[in-house]
């Protein structure tokens, strides 16, 4: 597995782990702000970028923790403070159960327990344009999904090069297929009281993709886990307006993930 490695040498390690896109780019507005005081790991995900490549059948969320694993053994990391958007936050979730000694602290970003039936609507929807219309279609729906119509309408040059760009990368539909039939098997509900490991989950309450009360649940069923809700800026709520979550992310980490003793609103942890 390939992967980058930024910041500070021998400071505590910090792996970031994005979504369904499996471009590690989507985490490059928390960089800096973390590159100052950890190293800091970013990779795609297998079958994507840097990563590209056929999937086994049966692919799962299970291989995609081993491939976590894989890195940091490669890249001499015991255990790490891990990040996950979304479906890297399933990874997280299936890490903190399999290989718990590998994580000194988990972070997860619009992931779920297990996928809602309006999550599954909506990448039905997306793969629907893919089969019958093409790989631009589903490319061009897909800041629908990110973003909030404001934010869309704002920077809607940007978007169009984030578009222009993801359509040239794509994973391809099969790659794409199996990573959304991994997402959709994944159900760890039962086994949430067994993930020890400090946690914060953050969610953003306009997310049209992922229910913020999914990271709700999450937040209330893991033993050792504090919420941080953000009002606004959609499913990429890290990327629309990254300082508040960066701050947040900063401090958690910074006090060794120990939990709060309630969960917290959107004007910061306790």
């Amino acid at each position: 597995m390939n992967y980058t490695s930024t910041g500070r040498e021998g400071a505590e390690t910090v792996l970031l782990s994005t979504g369904l896109g499996g471009f590690g780019a989507f985490w490059k507005p928390q960089l800096a702000a973390l590159e100052q005081r950890f190293r800091v790991i970013v990779y795609d995900h297998r079958g994507c970028g840097a990563n590209a490549g056929p999937l086994p059948n049966g692919y799962a969320i299970a291989h995609m923790a081993d491939d976590v694993v894989e890195i940091l053994d490669a890249a001499g990391v015991g255990r790490c403070h891990f990040a996950g958007h979304a479906l890297g936050g399933l990874v997280g979730l299936e890490l903190a159960l399999k290989s718990p000694e590998r994580l000194a602290t988990l972070t997860l970003v619009n992931a779920w327990a297990a996928v809602s039936l309006h999550t599954l609507r909506c990448f039905e929807a997306r793969l629907a344009l893919l089969r019958h219309v093409g790989v631009e279609a589903y490319v061009k729906a897909q800041p629908i999904f990110l973003y909030s119509a404001a934010h869309a309408a704002a920077n809607a040059e940007a978007i169009d090069r984030e578009v222009a760009h993801a359509i040239a990368a794509f994973q391809g539909e099969e790659t794409l297929l199996r990573r959304v039939s991994a997402l959709s098997a994944f159900d760890v509900r039962d086994r949430l009281g067994e993930i020890a490991v400090p946690t914060l989950v953050a969610a953003s309450r306009d997310d049209v993709l992922a229910p913020w009360t999914a990271s709700r649940d999450l937040a209330e069923r893991l033993p050792a886990a504090e919420l941080w809700m953000a009002e606004s800026g959609g499913h990429a709520f890290t990327v629309v307006d990254p300082k508040p979550f960066n701050d947040v992310l900063l401090h958690f980490l910074a006090k060794g993930g120990m939990p709060a003793s309630s969960s917290n609103a959107a004007d910061g942890l306790s």
